[in-house]
């Protein structure tokens, strides 16, 4: 039940009275129980000020003060200029142990206990359908098992909201030790104007179209009216650091660093610290930056990686409530459309990153679709917000192809459903015999996918890179699905029928393969290898495990033309790891890979194969020579030369790196190394 005006307007003046110390903390007081000095002042020895009004001024106070009129200090405040009073710290000797006031801490746990209580009357207040104010936040109050489905049982004939919004208490809050440190390390320094224009600009054109988690008209009108300064830093860090990836080497120069990653690892830092120590509360906001985070990659922060940031914003979707429709038991007119159209753009970006995560680390899925019932996100949801940016501001930072790139990030959602399903089908604990109708099935929705014309006629190179993205996760789904069959007994199928149905299957991962070398190609040819993102490395992986296997165990011609194709990969990542540490990582694994099949192999230079046939798995290997690109703490890549290089594989290495059961789980197997 609500409180009454009675009830209320006493606990509003028992909230108001505070000392200074317990208001810039922004936690609760007990100066109207205790008197001078407060609990929180005598446990932490400091001195308790508090704020009197001018009529008290002729008062001079030996010791504690006591304010015997609380009902009504706020009015008084605003009626009277305010003075500081400070009075004399709480006296104690040196490792001394102070005992506590038994009564005032009890008094105050009382009161504490209270104001929990409070808290759930508010969300069961707001879940009764209490009226939006100012400052409220959304709070999902669980499926039928959560404790506000207690309220179901009073009202049987009203079928309540799961999703409501209750009074904030999200407002940032810092400590003075937090902000000076935060300043030392330069999180509120922001680059130059046009170092900032053009890291906002890069970000518009090469990660919201994929990633399209924060709030467009938000930003750009900040930056619009020259007050960037006053947008949320933990956003902006988090926007700048993914962005880096995309800008000129003139820009990360001008700021004053040697290489692109330097920069990028500095605003890594500076978002991690606002995110650690910025006091960050408002869990939409925490959800954006972890997203935004979770293209971090580095071997000195190894359980920061992708998989902890993306786990975390998979959690924060899930506390609120953005798996589960908010209208659907009615519409719910509580939440403002352009909530719902930022709620469906962050659940499926958190669904997109889960899948194929999964599919490249081959760990579980997170994400169960049978808990969810969001309805799927639509182009509209990313172009909305573009109708409140002037019309210069849009053109400006904003490519005047993104209706087009939405589009093609709604069919990535689509296609990132069906990788689930393949991966459930794949990746089951106790390994069971693959049912030809199930692959058939998922071959036959695969077959059925919109994908985006390559050769549509006036695409621009933005436009026609992500066309052959898309491709490039379509290929990708189409090995996992027709690979790990290539050497399993296939159920429903007589043993004559096998064979001739396991070349089938692998004879279509090999082409679809083949498509994507070919995408490769044309992306080096049209100089459009600039435009790859962070999660693009990844895609070659299926691709170049299917070339490996066919240089293991194909017939010489065939050898020589797969691994033609896999150096072609091999020099994809050579380019790409100049910004991304994860290509010099996977590298490094396939360089090792090839010694064990071709032992003449170097890093350094292209292999020209022999007309012999190709040596074994068992020929001896030179290592002499190897060399392997490692990226340094500081961003730059070294050779590694000698033992290190030319160390002996883990037992089964090659094998393990193109097992069929584990087509992509090798990252366990490379720090063996």
């Amino acid at each position: 039940m609500p409180p009454t005006n009675s009830t209320a307007s006493a606990r509003r003046s028992r909230r108001t009275i505070a000392c200074q110390t317990c208001r810039q903390r922004k936690v609760r007081c007990s100066l109207n129980v205790t008197g001078v000095p407060c609990i929180g002042c005598t446990q932490d020895r400091t001195p308790c000020i508090v704020i009197t009004r001018r009529a008290q001024k002729s008062e001079k106070h030996d010791g504690p003060v006591l304010l015997a009129s609380p009902q009504s200090p706020d009015q008084a405040l605003l009626q009277t200029p305010a003075r500081r009073v400070e009075l004399p710290a709480f006296q104690v000797q040196p490792q001394q142990h102070v005992p506590l006031n038994v009564e005032a801490t009890a008094t105050r746990e009382a009161y504490d206990i209270e104001d929990e209580e409070r808290n759930g009357d508010e969300i069961a207040a707001a879940a009764l359908g209490q009226p939006r104010r100012v400052g409220e936040v959304p709070f999902y109050t669980g499926d039928q098992t959560g404790p506000v489905s207690t309220l179901d049982i009073c009202l049987p004939d009203h079928s309540l909201p799961r999703h409501c919004l209750i009074p904030s208490n999200n407002q940032a809050t810092m400590t003075d030790d937090d902000r000076e440190y935060l300043q030392k390390k330069g999180v509120f320094t922001l680059p130059k104007p046009d170092i900032c224009e053009g890291l906002l600009r890069a970000y518009f054109h090469h990660v919201h179209p994929i990633m399209p988690v924060i709030e467009v008209d938000s930003i750009l009108n900040y930056q619009h009216h020259g007050r960037l300064g006053d947008c949320n830093f933990l956003l902006l860090w988090s926007v700048f650091f993914v962005a880096v990836n995309f800008i000129s080497p003139r820009l990360y120069e001008q700021e004053g660093y040697v290489s692109r990653k330097e920069m990028k690892a500095t605003m890594y830092s500076r978002a991690k610290c606002m995110y650690d120590n910025g006091g960050e509360r408002n869990k939409v906001t925490l959800l954006q930056a972890s997203l935004l985070l979770g293209f971090w990659h580095s071997e000195q922060d190894d359980h920061m990686q992708p998989w902890y940031w993306t786990g975390i914003a998979i959690n924060l979707c899930q506390m609120l409530g953005l798996h589960r429709d908010p209208d659907s038991l009615r519409y719910n007119s509580s939440i403002t459309d352009r909530e719902r159209r930022l709620w469906r753009r962050l659940w499926w970006t958190c669904f997109f990153r889960d899948r194929w995560l999964g599919l490249t680390l081959g760990r579980p899925l997170r994400i169960n679709l049978r808990d969810c019932d969001l309805p799927m996100s639509v182009s509209a949801d990313l172009l909305s917000e573009l109708d409140s940016i002037p019309r210069a501001v849009s053109a400006s930072y904003i490519p005047q192809e993104f209706p087009k790139l939405a589009e093609f990030w709604i069919i990535l959602i689509e296609l990132s459903q069906l990788l689930g399903k393949v991966l459930v089908l794949k990746n089951q604990p106790v390994k069971s015999k693959s049912s030809m109708g199930e692959i058939n099935a998922l071959e036959a929705q695969t077959m059925r996918c919109r994908l985006p014309d390559q050769d549509e006629h006036g695409l621009t190179p933005l436009a026609k890179f992500y066309a052959h993205h898309v491709h490039l996760h379509y290929h990708a789904l189409l090995i996992t699905l027709y690979r790990p069959s290539g050497s399993e007994h296939l159920d429903n199928l007589a043993l004559s029928e096998q064979g001739s149905e396991q070349q089938r299957l692998q004879s279509k991962a090999d082409a679809a393969a083949s498509k994507s070398t070919e995408i490769l190609d044309i992306l080096a040819r049209e100089n459009l290898l600039e435009y790859v993102g962070p999660m693009t490395p990844a895609l070659l992986i299926p691709v170049m495990q299917a070339h490996l296997l066919n240089c293991k165990y194909a017939n010489p011609l065939s050898r020589r033309f797969s691994f033609n194709k896999l150096d072609m990969c091999m020099g994809v990542l050579e380019e790409l790891q100049k910004t991304y540490t994860v290509a010099s990582l996977f590298r490094g694994i396939f360089i090792k890979a090839l010694q064990q099949i071709f032992p003449t192999y170097t890093a350094s230079s292209p292999l020209s194969i022999p007309h012999q046939p190709i040596a074994s798995l068992g020929d001896p290997i030179d290592s002499h020579s190897d060399t392997v690109p490692i990226e340094t703490t500081n961003g730059e890549c070294n050779q590694i030369t000698g033992d290190r290089a030319g160390s002996s594989m883990p037992a089964g290495f090659i094998d393990a790196l193109i097992d069929e059961n584990s087509i992509f789980d090798f990252l366990d197997t490379w720090n063996e190394i």
